[in-house]
């Protein structure tokens, strides 16, 4: 089996974005110990919310298979995959994923995320979601952004409100998660309108709290 770290495709290890308490940047392969101590620690909390788990998801060999597809969607541009660590203790606090990038007339992205159960509701998604959501329109020059959460889950709902995104629509069965077709609410951001959201950084502002490192 290819081994990513035997391809020419990896993720960029340079590429950072600082917030004001939070930074992300693509995983990388030293990271899997964290990740797997923190989605371990947090299971019980994150499973109703996501996909299935395989019974090998948190292995070294399934992170690093992973980390290639990530690799091939970072170079394809389709998708650009980011963990959120705390600044002040420089330790992993959850994930963001932007997925099912099109470009030509529709310019558009889909955003997913996680965060570790002894970190929800401490502002840290909002934070990380809200520098994808920068570097999104500002970097990749997107036009909209979608999301999508279960009805019930409402902590996910404050987020994404709290991001600038508005709810446009339900859809009947319309991820797999957890084994079962479940009901979502849809959201959406426009670009003229993540300008107007609380937290926004101005593009190409150079502040303490906010800072793009750029792919070099």
């Amino acid at each position: 089996m290819l081994d990513l770290f035997k391809s020419s495709q990896r993720l960029p290890a340079e590429e950072r974005i600082d917030g004001r308490n939070v930074y992300i940047r693509p995983p990388q392969d030293n990271d899997w110990r964290a990740w797997a101590d923190l989605r371990e620690r947090s299971r019980v909390f994150l499973v109703p919310w996501e996909p299935s788990w395989p019974v090998d998801s948190l292995t070294r060999h399934s992170y690093r298979r992973r980390l290639r597809h990530y690799a091939e969607e970072w170079q394809s541009g389709t998708g650009y995959a980011f963990l959120v660590f705390s600044r002040a203790e420089e330790a992993l606090r959850g994930g963001v994923t932007l997925t099912n990038v099109r470009r030509g007339v529709a310019q558009t992205g889909t955003l997913g995320y996680w965060v570790g159960a002894p970190f929800a509701r401490q502002g840290i998604m909002t934070e990380g979601l809200g520098c994808v959501i920068d570097y999104a329109f500002e970097r990749l020059g997107l036009h909209r952004l979608q999301a999508a959460c279960l009805p019930r889950n409402e902590a996910s709902r404050r987020v994404l409100c709290k991001c600038g995104f508005r709810e446009e629509g339900f859809a009947p069965k319309y991820l797999r998660i957890n084994g079962a077709w479940e009901d979502h609410l849809l959201f959406a951001l426009l670009a003229e309108e993540a300008t107007k959201r609380p937290g926004h950084r101005r593009a190409g502002a150079e502040t303490p709290d906010a800072t793009v490192r750029a792919l070099r």
